[in-house]
């Protein structure tokens, strides 16, 4: 057999069931042994968004998501969505074409592992035919053990040489067995003491609580101790069954739920790494201890300093272990939960603020409350990382089986691409995604893939016709808001000439009559939402115009 096609039956043996990218002469031949091999190979209008796609796969599965792009120019398209990928800690191997290693004149050339290096991305390159099943092991098992996208880079001529090894391919998981990590006992014992001591804890959650399946423990252990439950931006919605539930922690949070952090003394961090969005500079939690359970062997706290205990361990396991110990000694404590903080809690989202809306647009505010309580719970949530992005995240509440925001980079454009991977993740269930008109527009041309592969994925473009951001900040600085004005043509229609379906909203009623088709046959659609410029979000309203509600 040739090497293109070992290396095909490698990503097979990888377990690797779906692939994103353009197809060029870099990796045609490998593409197209994958789709001999039953692989389902999704052909994008943009090397970027098939990468985009892949980690919105392994953000889903947590699991190595894969891409493929051709080399050269086809590699350079690739930068912003490795960037985003590596800063969302995704699983994720990158199938590459490299220049011919006998040409170095050859038009495409590219040191792709500089490229890769300037993108935070590891590389591994395919040095001989002999090397095939290793460069692939080790391109998986290094994505899986950095948590970051791994470039591996075939060069064409390698790739069509002969390669003569019949035995099965080994994949990584053979060299590669995670253990359960418990946390030391000595440490667990001052993580008690500390809690013990504690009258006002709060439990803050991250994807690393979710990964782990930590809920229910971290259920239990609030309940025990009289902790608040909190959660990073990027795991909203998580846990929120709990009556003393407090929302986000951080930039994101509500006005009540920011004051009842403040008067915290203990933090127990689980899965979080407790950045300073989270702890909103060190100003949420100031007279706090911290106990801080990670995976990692040890996680710097905002402001470079370190928890007062850190557990290394599962973020399950360790919370489950605290629990235990806690109940051995007896304790139990009121805590936060009290009727008044209760009470403090309820409905402590809502955004009371009044703005006049202009004509023809609609509250942005009112299309996410609208939306939450339409969409059915297993209908899944993602939203962008733009302005608009701080509606969905405070306003849309109801817990759902998917939650996902795309705040990693701060780059608009790449939750498109990431809510497609993240539907073929699910096999093909109902998402929906929120985002701004100028972040839709980057990656347009994917809805198409979107319609081509019958996604059922609702976009809601949540369109001011501006560059929300920094309509907002030249506001603020008293400037000429209106140069981050760019009109925008009717995104329903061109949903419609894509192939999907399409509606234009300037009314709540048409926007709730447009999803409400939807959600009675999910496909691929794009809602064009007109929305008011009047209303900055809340995060906006704190960090540019020093204004709260």
């Amino acid at each position: 057999m040739k090497v293109y096609q070992r290396l095909a039956q490698a990503f097979v043996g990888e377990g690797v069931t779906a692939t994103f990218g353009m197809m060029g002469d870099g990796n045609m031949f490998w593409l197209s042994e994958m789709h001999k091999l039953g692989v389902k190979v999704h052909e994008v209008r943009h090397e970027g968004a098939g990468l985009g796609m892949a980690d919105g796969f392994a953000r889903t599965t947590h699991t190595p998501g894969v891409a493929t792009a051709t080399c050269g120019p086809g590699v350079t398209q690739l930068a912003s969505a490795l960037v985003t990928a590596a800063r969302a800690h995704s699983p994720l191997v990158a199938f590459c074409g490299e220049y011919p290693t006998n040409d170095d004149e050859y038009v495409q050339y590219l040191d792709q592992a500089r490229f890769a290096e300037a993108c935070e991305t590891g590389f591994v390159r395919l040095v001989s035919p002999d090397s095939a099943d290793e460069t692939v092991r080790k391109a998986f098992y290094l994505a899986k053990l950095e948590n970051r996208p791994i470039m591996l880079s075939c060069p064409m001529d390698i790739q069509q040489k002969n390669f003569e090894d019949d035995d099965p391919y080994k994949p990584s998981s053979t060299i590669m067995r995670r253990g359960a990590v418990h946390p030391d006992a000595k440490a667990l014992e001052q993580a008690a003491d500390i809690v013990a001591q504690s009258k006002k804890p709060v439990i803050v959650v991250g994807r690393g609580a979710q990964w782990s399946g930590a809920g229910e423990a971290v259920l239990r252990l609030g309940d025990r101790i009289g902790a608040l439950i909190a959660t990073t931006l990027l795991t909203k919605t998580f846990l929120n069954q709990s009556e003393f539930h407090a929302g986000i922690s951080g930039t994101y949070g509500s006005r009540p739920a920011m004051k009842l952090f403040e008067e915290a003394d203990c933090v127990i961090a689980v899965g979080a790494s407790m950045n300073r969005y989270t702890t909103e500079h060190g100003y949420l939690y100031p007279n706090a201890r911290y106990v801080h359970i990670d995976i990692q062997p040890h996680v710097m706290l905002s402001g470079g300093r370190g928890a007062d205990c850190y557990l290394q361990s599962d973020a399950k396991i360790g919370v489950e272990e605290l629990e235990k110990l806690l109940a051995g000694r007896s304790f139990k404590s009121t805590g936060f939960r009290t009727p008044d903080v209760k009470a403090r809690l309820q409905n402590h989202n809502a955004d009371r603020t009044e703005f006049q809306i202009e004509a023809g647009t609609i509250d942005p505010r009112e299309i996410c409350l609208m939306l939450d309580q339409l969409l059915p719970p297993e209908v899944g949530l993602l939203s962008g990382s733009g302005m608009t992005s701080g509606f969905a995240s405070m306003l849309m509440t109801r817990q759902r089986r998917l939650v996902q925001g795309g705040h990693f980079f701060g780059c608009i454009g790449q939750m498109l691409p990431a809510a497609m991977g993240a539907v073929v993740a699910t096999g093909n269930k109902p998402a929906v995604l929120l985002d701004g008109d100028a972040s839709v527009m980057m990656h347009l041309a994917e809805f198409e893939t979107a319609v081509r592969y019958d996604m059922p994925l609702l976009v809601v473009v949540m369109n001011n016709e501006c560059l929300g951001a920094e309509y907002y900040k030249l506001d603020a600085k008293k400037m000429d808001k209106e140069t981050s004005v760019i009109r925008c043509p009717d995104l329903g229609k061109v949903g419609v000439s894509m192939g999907g379906k399409g509606a234009y909203c300037t009314s709540l009623e048409q926007l709730r009559s447009a999803t409400a088709e939807w959600v009675k046959q999910p496909g691929p659609m794009m809602i064009d939402a007109r929305i008011s410029r009047a209303v900055p979000s809340v995060p906006y309203r704190r960090i540019h115009y020093g204004r709260d509600e």
